[in-house]
């Protein structure tokens, strides 16, 4: 049962099977294990994405460590378009969304012909005009990075997906640092806030630091969808392992954020339903603080207030004092006039 709160996780696979489709579909149950929401992977035809002299960013130059261009690499990690279908087919296996990034037109055609539930809009591409038009006229939930982005880059990304056709309560803007991993100091939690109130969207959190905490914060913060790279091993070769959760570390993240979840609430504040039962406990009564007879005027030296609270409320000290007593009370008797 979900709460009203209920935050959409995402397991980030992307590219962390290394081109492997049986590792890829190894993840899909230990991200269904860890109580996500969605495994996500990374569609791509590599020569559509770069040119063949495009450099490697300075996290996958350390992380793959080969002497190689990025077309190179990206080759060599990127499974081959028919895979797609199948590893949806094993997600719907284990009732888990299956979901995608795609980074070219004609991967978004594959994914089109695969129906997916909704689809994610990478940070590099908050740029790519025919880019969005095409994603954005799918008629589908969309959900958009923006590592990298200004605010004012983010709003002209969101007002062409809207002429695109997207309904506005369809879309959902991530919060992301595109570095791999994110330094604490560079995470800036309080711009998702600023996105969701400068642009009254909805919002979430896209995370590229080590460990579990920022992603926590982002829920308790509001986040209504977190995005997490996973990977069976961090140790792995690759330019994304290194910044992702092992799978016990992920179920960690994912019973945190269901915790926060639940603990936000509705904002109403009134005695839950687990504290009632110490209301009468914990408050404290109007009680005799020496024996009084009955006739005589009720006053600050013969009353006190005392547990538990089942009589006459302290908060009715004013009315007590000075009216007559109409019974005899002996130390410590709750008052009942």
């Amino acid at each position: 049962m979900e709460t009203i709160n209920h935050v959409f996780v995402i397991a980030e696979a992307g590219v962390n099977h290394n081109g492997s489709f049986e590792k890829a579909i190894d993840m899909i149950p230990l991200a269904k294990e860890a109580g996500v929401d969605a495994v996500k992977f990374q569609t791509a035809i590599p020569e559509l994405v770069m040119t063949k002299n495009a450099d490697k960013a300075a996290y996958q130059v350390q992380n793959s460590r080969d002497n190689e261009t990025q077309l190179e690499m990206i080759k060599k990690i990127h499974l081959p378009m028919d895979a797609y279908e199948k590893l949806k087919t094993e997600c719907e296996k284990h009732d888990i969304e299956f979901m995608s990034t795609a980074f070219d037109d004609v991967s978004i055609e594959t994914l089109k012909e695969l129906n997916l539930e909704r689809y994610k809009i990478p940070s590099g591409e908050i740029t790519n005009l025919p880019y969005l038009r095409q994603i954005g006229g799918l008629g589908k939930p969309i959900i958009m990075s923006t590592g990298m982005a200004t605010l004012q880059e983010i709003q002209v990304a969101m007002n062409v997906l809207l002429e695109a056709g997207v309904k506005k309560d369809n879309l959902t803007i991530l919060h992301c640092n595109t570095e791999y991993p994110t330094p604490m100091e560079d995470v800036n939690l309080k711009a998702m806030l600023t996105i969701r109130d400068e642009l009254d969207v909805k919002i979430g959190y896209s995370d590229h630091t080590l460990g579990i905490e920022i992603p926590i914060a982002a829920v308790a913060l509001g986040a209504t969808v977190i995005e997490k790279h996973f990977t069976l091993d961090r140790f792995l070769p690759g330019p994304d392992h290194a910044a992702s959760l092992e799978p016990e570390e992920l179920k960690a993240m994912v019973v945190a954020i269901r915790n926060i979840e639940k603990a936000i609430g509705d904002g109403v504040k009134k005695p839950s339903h687990s504290e009632i039962k110490n209301i009468q406990i914990a408050r404290k009564s109007i009680v005799a603080k020496k024996p009084i007879k009955k006739g005589e005027i009720f006053s600050e030296e013969n009353l006190t207030a005392k547990r538990p609270g089942t009589g006459i409320s302290p908060m009715d000290w004013d009315k007590v004092v000075g009216s007559l007593s109409k019974h005899d009370f002996t130390i410590d008797e709750i008052i009942s006039n």
